[in-house]
C-alpha cells in the first residue's frame, strides 16, 4: 500500500477512468449518471472506485462521445472491450501509475506520444477480440449511487467472483502463514488459529506446531553478545528476506537511543521494502563509547552506508561533547555563547576539520565521515513547520485557520509553533490548509515516513525482558509473505518487506 504521508507526483483526476490516458482540462467530464449506465451497458461492470482518491474521477470528452453514440446506435462499438482497472498502489516507485508518466511539457499536439504503464495497481485496456466480441446495446439499466459506489466492505461480483461450490477453501500452509503475518499474531495466537481452522478449513499439509519454532529461520544472522544482539551476516539477510542484489549505496542506517534502548535499522532508499533490524539494546547507556561498539559489532566499516540519525547522535558519531557547549555545530563555529550577535551575524567561520580539541569541543575522534551524516525527515518538518508558523502574519487567514483546526492547542504554543508528527500529517493533507495561505507561499511537499518505532513496539510488548536474538529473527519472519502476489477482497495494511 503506497504511504499517504506523500501525494503522487500527478494528480489522478487530470486521466480518464474508462481508457487511463491524460485529459486536457477543457476535454474533461464529471462522471454523470449517465456515464455510470452506459459503462455498464458496455463492458458489464459498475463504475466504481469514486469514492477512493487513489483512483481518476473523470472521464475524457471522447469515451463520454463513443458511449453516447453506442447507446443511439450511431457507433458501433469502442476501440476496447475491457477498459481500465485501478486498483490502490503499493508504492510511488514501482507500482503508481499517476507517478510513472512524465508530463512535462506535454500539449494536444504532442499529447499522443505518451506512453502509458501496464502495472499491478492500473491495468491496461484490452481490444476487441474473438473472446472480447462487440456488445449489442439493449437499454440502459437503472444503477443508484450506493449500488456503483465502490466500498470497502463489499467488492464488486465480477472482481471478486462467489464460488458456487459449497466445499470450504481450504489454507494451505504459505497462505496460513501471510495470515498469521497480517494479523500480527504471536506464536501461541498462531497455534490457536491454526488449531480452530483445523475443523475443515485447513490443507492435511499445513501444520499448527510450525509456528513454535517459526524464528529459528532467520535466527541464523542474529548473535547475542553481553548486552546487545547484533546482525552477523546483513547481506544473507537481506537476500533470505527477498533482496535480489544488495548493494549498500541502495540502504541507509537509522540510529535512535533512549532511556529504554538503542536501536539500528537499515531503511531503503525508495521505501520499497520494510525498515530490517541490525542491532538492539536494553543496556548499553548513551554514550560514545557505545555507539562505537555498536557500529564495530555490525561491520560498519563494510558497508559505508549514509546515517540518518538526529542531532544527540550526531555528537557521538563526531565525537563532539554533549551538552550546552560552546560550539554545538559540526558544520561550523556557531558561538552559542555569542547571544549578542545570533540574530545579526549571518556568516559564522566554518569548521574544517573534526579533531579531538578541548577549545573546539571534540573530545573523540569521529566514528564516521561527516558528509555521510543525514538527518531524519521528522526532525526537518519539525524545525519547518516552526520557522513557518513563526513567520506567519498572527493576524492573518493562514495562521488564523490553524488556531480553528486546533481549538485544543494554546495560542502559545501556536504561536512558537509547537506541534508534533500527527498534527503536522493532519494540516499537510487538508486541501483548506494550503487555500488558506498567501500564493506566495509555495507548494507543499511531503517525505518518506519511519515507521520501524510503531512496527517494533509490539513486538518488544510480546518479548518483554526477554529482548534477545529470537525477537529480533521473529520481527524478520513477519515481514516475508510466502505468496507475496495472493490477491484478497480485503487487503492488508500490516508492513511487509516486498511491496
Amino acid at each position: 500500500m503506497a504511504s499517504k504521508r506523500r501525494s503522487c507526483k500527478n494528480k489522478p483526476d487530470v486521466f480518464c477512468y474508462i481508457c487511463g490516458e491524460y485529459t486536457l482540462v477543457h476535454n474533461r467530464n464529471q462522471v454523470t449518471c449517465f456515464i455510470k449506465r452506459a459503462y455498464h451497458a458496455y463492458f458489464g461492470i459498475k463504475l466504481g472506485d469514486q469514492d477512493k482518491d487513489w483512483a481518476p474521477h473523470m472521464v475524457c470528452k471522447a469515451c463520454t462521445v463513443y458511449l453516447r453514440q453506442w447507446t443511439k446506435g450511431k457507433k458501433t462499438c469502442l476501440k476496447f472491450g475491457i477498459p481500465m482497472v485501478w486498483r490502490e498502489q503499493r508504492n510511488h516507485d514501482t507500482d503508481c501509475y499517476f507517478c510513472s508518466i512524465d508530463l512535462t511539457g506535454i500539449n494536444r499536439k504532442n499529447r499522443s506520444s505518451l506512453e502509458y504503464p501496464d502495472l499491478q495497481s492500473a491495468r491496461r485496456l484490452v481490444a476487441h477480440c474473438d473472446d472480447i466480441p462487440v456488445p449489442v446495446f439493449h437499454k440502459l439499466q437503472d444503477i443508484s449511487d450506493d449500488e456503483s459506489s465502490s466500498d470497502e466492505d463489499q467488492e464488486t461480483e465480477e472482481e471478486w467472483p462467489v464460488v458456487d461450490d459449497e466445499t470450504p477453501q481450504l489454507f494451505s500452509q504459505q497462505e496460513l502463514n501471510d495470515l498469521v503475518c497480517d494479523l500480527s499474531l504471536s506464536k501461541a495466537s498462531a497455534e490457536l488459529l491454526a488449531s480452530r481452522l483445523k475443523k475443515n478449513l485447513l490443507s492435511g499439509c499445513a501444520r499448527i506446531t510450525l509456528y513454535r519454532n517459526r524464528h529459528q529461520e532467520y535466527l541464523q544472522f542474529f548473535s547475542e553478545v553481553q548486552d546487545l544482539v547484533y546482525c552477523t551476516d546483513i547481506a544473507q539477510l537481506l537476500h533470505h528476506l527477498g533482496v535480489p542484489q544488495y548493494k549498500p549505496e541502495d540502504w541507509r542506517l537509522f540510529i535512535d537511543s533512549s532511556k529504554r534502548s538503542l536501536k539500528c535499522v537499515l531503511l531503503h532508499n525508495g521505501n520499497q521494502f520494510a525498515s530490517v533490524p541490525l542491532a538492539h539494546s536494553t543496556k548499553l547507556k548513551e554514550k560514545y563509547e557505545a555507539v562505537k561498539y555498536v557500529l564495530e559489532m555490525i561491520r560498519y566499516d563494510q558497508h559505508k552506508w549514509v546515517i540518518c540519525v538526529d542531532l544527540k547522535m550526531v555528537n557521538f558519531l563526531l565525537g563532539q561533547q554533549s551538552g550546552f557547549t560552546k560550539y554545538p555545530c559540526f558544520l561550523c563555529m556557531w558561538d552559542s555563547r555569542d547571544t549578542a550577535h545570533h540574530y545579526t551575524k549571518k556568516d559564522w567561520p566554518v569548521r574544517e576539520e573534526l579533531v579531538p580539541c578541548r577549545a573546539s569541543n571534540v573530545i573523540n575522534s569521529p566514528l564516521v565521515d561527516r558528509d555521510r551524516i543525514l538527518f531524519p525527515p521528522l526532525h526537518i518538518k519539525l524545525g519547518l513547520i516552526k520557522q513557518f508558523t513563526k513567520a506567519l502574519d498572527k493576524e492573518g487567514g493562514c495562521f488564523n485557520y490553524m488556531c480553528q483546526t486546533f481549538p485544543g492547542v494554546t495560542i502559545v504554543k501556536l504561536k512558537a509553533g509547537i506541534f508534533d508528527g500527527p498534527q503536522i500529517r493532519r494540516l499537510i493533507r487538508d486541501p483548506e490548509f494550503e487555500k488558506s495561505m498567501n500564493k506566495n507561499l509555495g507548494s507543499m511537499s511531503d517525505e518518506q515516513g519511519e515507521r520501524f518505532h510503531q512496527e517494533m513496539k509490539e513486538m518488544e510488548t510480546r518479548y518483554q525482558g526477554r529482548w534477545n536474538a529470537v525477537m529480533m529473527a521473529d520481527y524478520c519472519w513477519t515481514l516475508k509473505r510466502d505468496i507475496p502476489d495472493a490477491e484478497h477482497s480485503r487487503v492488508s495494511n500490516k508492513r511487509k518487506f516486498q511491496p
